[in-house]
């Protein structure tokens, strides 16, 4: 029986967000430029995204490029940009007929302009799609996020549309880039590293966490459903004893 036979469909978690990690090792591992690696890395995105859609998951979000990612080197930043903008535009047609909402957070500001504009023009046109919500995190820092969220409350209170008195949880996460999405259940991380590096830090606080040794390009459907399927298996107490949760 394979994994996705194994999957409760009425227990899957409905936002699930990713590390891809490692298109750079296994280019190298290959004797490639590590550009190769994020160019394959394409097809695992897609495989998984198709995945998540037939198991009916709402909202997958990716971590496809961090603010500390411009500090690598020229060249690959550039080819990366170019990637993501080449692959926006096949990826499109792909989008309308399976009914993807395309959506990104991050400092967008900062994406080159012929980026900005192609990432731009296709959450607009997918806009009313309602399938999955396929989220990237682009030149994306969670510490950020949290000190912007608080600058907009700040101006509030100082505004004096928000009394301090008010400012809870639910404030806050409404001044997240996520505010529209529910928090994610399940955090995948590939290529074998143990670390969070800065992502969805807030989000993140009652997620699963689920790593795995492969690299980001040899990731498919068949590792989503695995992970899921141990996901599954916990059990999320939410800091209750077993005997409440059960």
């Amino acid at each position: 029986m394979g994994y996705l036979d194994q999957i409760d469909l009425l227990k899957l978690p409905q936002h699930v967000a990713i590390i891809m990690d490692g298109n750079g090792r296994w280019a190298k591992e290959k004797g490639k430029l590590r550009v190769f690696g994020h160019h394959n890395g394409v097809t695992s995105v897609r495989d998984v995204v198709e995945g998540a859609d037939k198991l009916g998951i709402k909202y997958i979000t990716l971590y496809t490029f961090s603010s500390e990612n411009w500090n690598r080197p020229k060249l690959e930043v550039m080819a990366i940009m170019e990637l993501m903008v080449s692959t926006i535009h096949k990826e499109i047609a792909g989008f309308m007929k399976n009914n993807i909402k395309l959506n990104a957070i991050g400092d967008l500001d900062m994406l080159p302009a012929k980026c900005f504009r192609e990432l731009s023009a296709a959450m607009q046109k997918t806009a009313g799609n309602t399938g999955v919500v396929l989220t990237l995190a682009l030149s994306y820092s969670s510490r950020r996020e949290i000190v912007r969220a608080a600058k907009n409350i700040a101006v509030k209170v100082q505004n004096g549309e928000l009394d301090i008195a008010d400012i809870n949880e639910e404030v806050f996460e409404n001044n997240l880039f996520t505010s529209d999405m529910p928090n994610p259940e399940l955090l995948i991380r590939t290529s074998g590293e143990y670390r969070i590096s800065n992502y969805l830090l807030w989000q993140i606080a009652y997620a699963e966490l689920y790593f795995t040794p492969k690299f980001w390009p040899d990731f498919r459907k068949e590792d989503l459903y695995e992970a899921i399927l141990d996901y599954q298996k916990r059990e999320r107490r939410f800091g209750m004893t077993s005997e409440q949760v059960n």
